[in-house]
């Protein structure tokens, strides 16, 4: 007959400071791609219109291309 230590049968759980860690991770990976996503709008806004649409944008589109929610399919010319 051979003995299972208690160790070895405690299951594991993660410790409240690394979850706590994890998260202000995530929150600060979050602000800073808020910070560029902002800084990237500004830039582009101070563009004018003929140096947008030659990088093929229009003004009402620079929110969405900075995001990344555009849609080049939709755009292409045929």
């Amino acid at each position: 007959m051979s003995a299972i230590s208690s160790a070895a049968a405690a299951p594991a759980r993660p410790s409240m400071l690394g979850g706590l860690l994890r998260l202000l991770r995530v929150w600060g990976d979050a602000l800073a791609t808020y910070w560029v996503r902002r800084e990237a709008i500004k830039t582009l806004r101070q563009l004018d219109d003929r140096a947008l649409r030659d990088i093929g944008l229009s003004r009402c589109q620079i929110e969405t291309a900075v995001t990344g929610d555009f849609d080049l399919e939709l755009l292409r010319i045929r």
